[in-house]
């Protein structure tokens, strides 16, 4: 298995010889507003370039759509990707959805997708907690199986809840992708892990390696991976948890 991280969410993960293109944000530095409500209000998303051309990105088997927030599936991927590559989603919605942006070849992911002999499960994840969580909508993630494979399993944009805790529990991850910037709004708290979700991962996983995304992409980031490998190295953990930088990739 590879795992390389391109930029905020997106990832490209190489998986029992397929090659998956995760949550693709592919716009040039600065192409769209900053969200709203939220700090660096003047500076436009993304606030960093591609590490490799769309090009390089987008030669892949099959795609995965964790939810459709701009900083996951953007206009540049709609534009880019080959509107027959298997792309996989979340729900019903959003299957309608990148369908009617022209894309044939999209499945909706269960706790019993098979593709290629690769296991796709969806798992839970709530992209907050409370009130918030009326506005983030609905997000998954997904857990990879294969015989000749670790477990790999990309959390999605999620908060450290029950939920994470029971696909944890359930799944047994050997390696494990969170989305790591503590995300925020002005108000309603954490979008994505903060370090205490992150700590609370690994404490509920000691033995996995973590690997930390969705870092210094976007405008309303609050946790940087200084800080982010600042704790990890506090608490002695810095061989488990893992901070990339755009461009880096994993072998295991």
């Amino acid at each position: 298995m590879k795992i390389e991280q391109i930029r905020n969410a997106t990832l490209l993960v190489e998986y029992a010889d397929k090659k998956f293109l995760v949550d693709p944000f592919l716009a040039e530095k600065g192409t769209y507003p900053p969200f709203p409500n939220s700090v660096r209000q003047d500076q436009n998303n993304p606030l960093v370039d591609l590490p490799k051309s769309i090009e390089e990105i987008i030669d892949v088997d099959a795609v995965i759509v964790t939810h459709l927030h701009l900083d996951h599936w953007d206009e540049a991927a709609k534009e880019a990707l080959p509107k027959d590559i298997k792309l996989f989603v979340q729900n019903d919605k959003d299957e309608e959805v990148i369908k009617e942006a022209g894309f044939t070849n999209v499945e909706v992911l269960t706790e019993e997708t098979s593709w290629q002999n690769i296991r796709l499960i969806k798992t839970k994840g709530e992209h907050g907690r409370g009130e918030i969580l009326k506005i983030a909508g609905d997000v998954c993630g997904v857990v990879f199986k294969h015989e000749g494979e670790k477990t790999l399993y990309i959390a999605g944009d999620t908060v450290w809840y029950e939920g994470v805790e029971e696909t944890l529990r359930q799944f047994h991850p050997e390696i494990i992708v969170v989305n790591a910037g503590d995300n925020q709004f002005l108000e309603g708290g954490s979008l994505v892990m903060g370090v205490a979700d992150v700590y609370e991962v690994h404490k509920a996983a000691p033995t996995a390696t973590i690997i930390a995304s969705h870092m210094e992409a976007v405008n309303h980031w609050t946790l940087s991976r200084e800080e982010l490998r600042n704790f990890i190295n506090e608490k002695e953990i810095s061989s488990k948890v893992l901070v990339p930088n755009d461009g880096d990739t994993y072998s295991f």
